[in-house]
This record gives C-alpha cells, sequence and structure tokens, in this order.
C-alpha cells in the first residue's frame, strides 16, 4: 500500500512535468528575470511559433525535484488521523454509488467552453506509461475516456449545434435530479460557477450555459438560499493578463425549493428584485467583490428571489425562462448603481453622465453647459474644480496623465469625489499602494464613495466596450482593501483609533 502511494505520487509529478518540457511552453519576458511559461495558461491548445526548452533538471521552471517538492506540500494538509476518502469514478446521472452522497459540492462544466477529455490527452499517456502497471483499472484505454462527458460539444453530435445544446440542457437536469433523491435535507448543495457567456439555440431559444446550469437547477426543484464569491483567480495567469477576466468564483448554496413555493409575475419578481437586491449588493461590495465579478456576483442572489417561486408568469401567461430573469436582474443592477448618484457631489455627477455620454473625448460646450446646469454645477466651476478642460468651445474631462502630481486634497478648495478616484487610481498606478494609502487618509470619508465611483465608472467602461479603462477601476477596488490595511497601520490612523476608544 505504501509502495502504491509513493508510485502514484511520483507518477502524477511525471505527468506535471509534461506541463513545461513540451512546445507549447512558452518564454515569457517580464520585468525582473525571465523565464519559461508553463503550458496551458488557458484551457486551449494553441499554436505556438516558438517555444521554450526547460531542463527537468536546470533547477527552474520545469525542474522535477521542484515539481515534487511542489506536490508534496499537500501532505501538510492531511490529517493522517482521519478516515480514508474513498474515490469514485462514475457519472453522476445513473451512478448508484451517487445515492450515498451526503453533501454535494461541485464545479460543474460549463458548456462547450473547455473539453476536459480532449485536454486530458495531454498528459493522459504520460500518467499511463508511469501508472499502468500501479493503476490498471484507470487506465485501459490508450487516451482518456471520452463518453459521456456532459459538455455541448458539437462535434459528437454529428456536428450540429442544437443537438449538442440539448445533451447539454439533459444531462444536467438528470445531474440535479438524480442529487435531489439523495441529498440530505438539512444540508445544502453548494454549486460553484464563473460565469461565461456562450451562446446557442435549443428548442427556439437562445441559450446559454450558464442558462442552462440555472435552468436545470431550478427545473430540478432546487431553490437557491446563498451565494459568496471566492477569489481564487490569480492574477499572474494568462487568462488575466491585461484582459477582464474574472477574478473570482461564485458559491451558489441550494436546497430544494418548497412544495407550498408559490406564483408571481414578471412585475411582482421586478419590485422584489429592487427591494431585496440592494441589500445584497451592498453586502458584495463589502466583501470587496472586483467590479470585474459584480455583475456575476449578483445573479446569486438575484436567481435567490427568482427561484422561491415555483414559477413566474410572463404578461402573456407563459413560465419567465432563466435568461429573462437575468435581463431584470442586471437591469436591477443597473438601477442600483446608478441611484448611488446622490452620494455624489453635483460636478461628480455631471463627470459621472459625461464620461458616459464621452469618455474622455472631447464635445460641444453648449452641450456641456446644459449638462452642468442640469446636475447644478457650471463649465466654468468643473474647470476650476480640476475636472475638465474647456477651450476653443470643446470641453473634455481630463485625463489622469494631466493630473498634477503634487496635487494636495488639504489645499483644494472644490474637493470632488471624481478627483478622488481618478487622483487614488494614478497614485496606484505609478507609485503602488503605498503612495495611494498616503492620499487615502488625506482624503478621509470621500475615500470610500471614491471606491462607490469606481464600481458605476466600471460598469459604463464595460458596457462601453473600454477595456484598459475598466481596467483600472477594477484594479483600485482590487488594491483597496491592502490599501486601508497601509492606511489603518500609520500613526495618524492608530491615534484616531486611541481617541475613539
Amino acid at each position: 500500500m505504501y509502495a502504491t502511494a509513493i508510485s502514484t505520487v511520483l507518477g502524477l509529478c511525471v505527468g506535471k512535468l509534461a506541463q513545461a518540457n513540451s512546445t507549447q511552453s512558452r518564454w515569457r519576458v517580464r520585468s525582473g528575470p525571465s523565464k519559461a511559461e508553463l503550458a496551458f495558461g488557458m484551457a486551449t491548445v494553441p499554436m505556438v511559433w516558438d517555444f521554450a526548452e526547460t531542463n527537468p533538471f536546470g533547477g527552474s521552471v520545469g525542474d522535477w525535484r521542484q515539481v515534487v517538492r511542489t506536490a508534496s506540500r499537500a501532505f501538510e494538509w492531511i490529517d493522517f488521523e482521519a478516515p480514508p476518502a474513498e474515490v469514485i469514478n462514475s457519472d453522476a446521472r445513473h451512478s448508484d454509488d451517487v445515492a450515498q452522497a451526503v453533501a454535494v459540492f461541485t464545479d460543474p462544466p460549463y458548456f462547450k467552453q473547455i473539453g476536459y477529455a480532449a485536454l486530458s490527452d495531454f498528459f493522459y499517456p504520460w500518467l499511463r506509461r508511469a501508472l499502468y502497471r500501479v493503476h490498471e483499472d484507470l487506465f485501459e484505454t490508450l487516451l482518456a475516456p471520452k463518453d459521456g462527458e456532459l459538455i455541448a460539444e458539437p462535434a459528437r453530435h454529428a456536428g450540429v449545434e442544437t443537438a449538442a445544446t440539448a445533451y447539454f440542457v439533459r444531462g444536467f437536469r438528470d445531474v440535479f435530479a438524480r442529487l435531489g433523491e439523495c441529498q440530505r435535507e438539512d444540508i445544502p448543495i453548494v454549486v460553484v460557477y464563473a460565469y461565461r457567456q456562450q451562446e446557442s439555440t435549443v428548442d427556439g431559444r437562445v441559450s446559454s450555459g450558464w442558462d442552462a446550469l440555472l435552468e436545470a437547477l431550478i427545473d430540478s426543484g432546487w431553490l437557491v438560499t446563498g451565494t459568496w464569491p471566492v477569489d481564487c483567480a490569480g492574477s499572474t495567469r494568462e487568462r488575466s493578463q491585461e484582459s477582464n477576466a474574472l477574478t473570482s468564483y461564485v458559491a451558489l448554496a441550494c436546497r430544494t425549493r418548497p412544495s407550498s413555493a408559490g406564483i408571481t409575475d414578471r412585475r411582482a419578481l421586478l419590485g422584489e428584485l429592487r427591494q431585496h437586491l440592494p441589500a445584497q449588493i451592498h453586502e458584495l461590495k463589502m466583501a470587496n467583490i472586483a467590479p470585474v465579478d459584480l455583475a456575476q456576483a449578483a445573479i446569486g442572489p438575484g436567481m435567490a428571489i427568482f427561484s422561491r417561486h415555483a414559477k413566474v408568469l410572463e404578461a402573456d401567461g407563459t413560465s419567465m425562462a432563466v435568461r429573462a430573469a437575468l435581463g431584470l436582474i442586471n437591469q436591477a443592477l443597473d438601477e442600483i448603481l446608478a441611484e448611488q448618484e446622490g452620494d455624489f457631489d453635483p460636478d461628480t455627477r455631471f463627470a459621472v453622465t459625461w464620461f458616459e455620454q464621452r469618455g474622455v473625448d472631447e464635445g460641444p460646450f453648449g452641450e456641456a453647459d446644459v449638462l452642468a446646469r442640469a446636475k447644478n454645477t457650471s463649465v466654468d466651476g468643473l474647470e476650476r474644480a480640476g475636472v475638465l478642460v474647456s477651450r476653443a468651445g470643446k470641453v473634455r474631462l481630463l485625463r489622469r496623465d494631466e493630473l498634477s502630481d503634487a496635487w494636495d486634497p488639504a489645499t483644494d478648495a472644490r474637493l470632488t469625489v471624481w478627483e478622488v478616484a481618478q487622483h487614488l487610481i494614478k497614485r496606484l498606478e505609478e507609485h503602488g499602494e503605498a503612495a495611494a494609502a498616503d492620499l487615502l487618509r488625506r482624503v478621509g470619508g470621500l475615500g470610500e464613495t471614491a471606491r462607490e465611483l469606481a464600481y458605476r465608472l466600471y460598469t459604463t467602461c464595460e458596457r462601453k466596450g473600454w477595456a484598459q479603462e475598466a481596467l483600472a477601476y477594477n484594479a483600485l477596488v482590487i488594491a483597496w482593501p491592502e490599501i486601508a490595511r497601509r492606511v489603518a497601520g500609520t500613526p495618524e490612523a492608530e491615534a484616531q483609533q486611541a481617541l475613539e476608544v
């Protein structure tokens, strides 16, 4: 038994070694020492025109000893006095083994985003060579088994997209219905998801993998009772580089829907969303959910409201589809973010609206003047406040690279939330978290309002397709806990805390 365990771990290390010692390994040039990058920065096998050749005994990326050391670290977290685990390889749709389940925690496949079995063939031949004699039952086939894999892959359905989608939706319903038969009533199932939109058409309706998952979950009698974001996506992964990739997943806690659940309609559902969703969104923000993840995270509490009803009726009497419910949740989220303008000063409210209309591009003075009057401010005052520049009949917002490095909020006679947010981002980008913390300490309570503004502006950038600008607002929120920690650690903050005590 001991020899089997040691052989298994070493065999898995052989498979891991293939990730570095292949033509999929790239050379990553970065500030500081450059290095080889492992294969599978994303869940694809792309064409790599130039690859890095690593040395399995070179003491760097792809080194055999490092791979073994990394694998061995997992043993530090094992409770050797706990009862042994039993691992079963079976289909959750049909296997009798599922009937033994007590609690279910699953990160299900997402439509056709990842061909898990096909990608496994990258490692499988090496694992088979290393472990066939140890685990013959797991390596009977020459390549990874692909029958029964629950993804919407058209190639496995004669190239017919609708057939692949129908197979995926039907499979999810079977899985969740099966789980409903075996799950203990006092323990919820937990479904982890990361929102990735991949649209297809089935039964005459446009659907996505996420729609399919929720539709199957709800149709199988499950009720979403709680959600929470999980920060688990590293910023150094290839998918996160210079993109608005998700930085967290969301865990859905689900229980069986009570038989007493009633029926409601679209108008009543929208009213419930407007009533209950603001508090949930506030909690998500207090947990520092990144702006890039906010719309995804809001789906959880929104679907909790939707799924508490046995059925939601449209105006024509038909049942509301999950896709329509997602649209209402997004609508309610937009309204919640828009309502936050009441916390902003008039100059900031002007800047937000102008930014939505023009970004940092120029616009006619007359148009800016009308908007300024509507927001109870003036173009002249906005220019003196350091929000915009006006010349030759044209008006535009100041870019961050035009902001003064010597700006001091203590001497600013017309301090605005817009300025605070832009200067915080500038300090963070150019000088790091310490400089941003120093500024946050000096702006006081306006800092938290600037953080709220970053959420609003990120949503605008995402809707307009301004990816680079969106990254700036997302980065500010992500860095906020560390910035706030540095502020709390200053002598000034400690003195203030002592006075409060």
